[in-house]
């Protein structure tokens, strides 16, 4: 009997830990063939110029898949690597390596399940079965409280009654081995060049570097709820933004980590302080986000698609937004620190959407876009669910994203902030007054 093989497509989910699909692949098969595809469909410039994936997140794709790379190899495995459509290398590597079977986790956004579907059409004229799981939210959808079709779309509902009849599950275990079949050509690890993107320039005001990979990650998951005490973590900076929260969103993004690490470290330092409160409600949020988009498909990104109409069409206003010249120092602050840095915190995102659907008037799904190329921990359900409720296309008027938005009065103030961000960088990385 010839032994039995499975692919395990990895996407956003790049760790050994706490990873189903690796652990249940292990379990059924006698060997397990890893592969990573870099499709170019998220590395192409977009109808208005713009990259679907900046260079940022891009560098931190990359050092997360060869930190997935290294780690497999501390198990006596390796990691295939191609670049190409996966609905065309999945099939090939599995009839080059005589897989029996597929596995992947299942994605929610739109353009993510349309990949996979193709994948699936591929593999079923061979006759292959690919295995769908759920791995990318903090509580199982099969352990909700209510089916897909009825989840309530009030936040407020749901967070109250998912908390109250839900229970999260506990991690995986992980593997103690992994065998793969001979590898002849694994493949390397794409340039940024390659991708069509060009090397990030780091600012020196940043405050944080984000390193891709389950390491790193693992390493800020450990500091955050090791260095003191965490209501001090809590406590807003900087003139009123804080930006001193977990930031864990990069590796939550790529599944670097997953929700329920987080979560069952938040249980095992929980004292009743307010930033463990705030930390699984982003959690909450987060999941939130997914089930909507899993209960109504297209409606959170139709507008994406031109169906509805989004606001409007100020090309100059958008151009002043995105360039960071308003003339309202907090929001211009705020978006020199994402056009620098590729990460800003959830008050800025919030008031940088604010200002653009509100202010300006201008067209929310552009804004979305916007900050798709430019996030670091751009996540298609979280990216597009938040701007859709601050444009108001949700018609959910109890789940209203509340805003927390600084004053206009504040907004003009100075501060530590607006101080450190007031200023751009050109192309060569010098700062330019605005």
């Amino acid at each position: 009997m010839s032994d039995r093989t499975i692919l395990v497509w990895f996407r956003n989910d790049l760790r050994i830990h706490d990873n189903e699909i690796l652990l249940e692949a292990v379990r059924k098969a006698d060997k397990v063939l890893p592969v990573y595809c870099f499709d170019p469909y998220y590395f192409q410039q977009t109808i208005s110029g713009a990259n679907k994936t900046g260079s940022f997140r891009a560098r931190f794709l990359l050092e997360a898949v060869a930190d997935l790379r290294k780690n497999l190899q501390g198990y006596g495995a390796d990691l295939i690597i191609r670049i190409g459509n996966p609905a065309e290398i999945i099939p090939q590597l599995a009839e080059q390596y005589q897989v029996n079977e597929v596995y992947h986790h299942r994605e929610v956004a739109y353009e993510e399940t349309e990949i996979s579907e193709h994948v699936e059409a591929a593999l079923w004229k061979m006759r292959l079965n690919l295995k769908h799981f759920i791995g990318h939210t903090l509580y199982h959808k099969e352990d909700l409280p209510f089916p897909i079709k009825d989840i309530p779309d009030s936040f407020a509902v749901f967070k109250k009654k998912v908390e109250r009849d839900s229970n999260v599950r506990p991690c995986v275990p992980t593997p103690e081995q992994i065998i793969t079949p001979t590898i002849t050509d694994a493949g390397e690890l794409p340039t940024l060049e390659q991708l069509g993107l060009t090397q990030p320039i780091d600012d020196a005001r940043a405050t944080t570097y984000f390193q891709g990979g389950e390491t790193a990650a693992l390493v800020q998951l450990h500091n955050f709820f090791s260095k003191g005490d965490l209501a001090v973590k809590g406590k807003a900076r900087n003139g009123g933004i804080n930006n001193n929260t977990s930031k864990l969103s990069p590796w939550l993004a790529v599944g670097c980590i997953s929700p329920r690490q987080v979560y069952w470290e938040i249980v095992k330092h929980q004292d009743g302080n307010a930033q463990s409160g705030m930390l699984k409600l982003e959690l909450l949020w987060r999941d939130y986000f997914r089930f909507m988009f899993k209960k109504h498909g297209q409606k959170f990104i139709k507008a994406k698609n031109g169906v509805e109409e989004g606001g409007i069409d100020d090309t100059q206003g958008f151009n002043t937004w995105a360039a960071g010249k308003t003339g309202v120092p907090f929001v211009d602050a705020c978006m020199h620190e994402l056009n620098a840095t590729g990460y800003i915190c959830n008050q800025c995102r919030q008031i940088l959407a604010t200002y653009l659907v509100h202010d300006l008037k201008a067209d929310w799904t552009k804004g979305a876009a916007y900050f798709e190329e430019k996030l670091i921990d751009y996540s298609p359900a979280s990216n597009w669910g938040n701007w859709a409720f601050i444009a108001g296309v949700n018609d959910a008027k109890e789940s209203k994203y509340a805003i927390a938005a600084i004053p206009t009065k504040e907004q003009e103030a100075k501060s530590d902030f607006v101080s450190t961000w007031q200023s751009s960088k050109d192309a060569a990385g010098d700062l330019v007054g605005v």
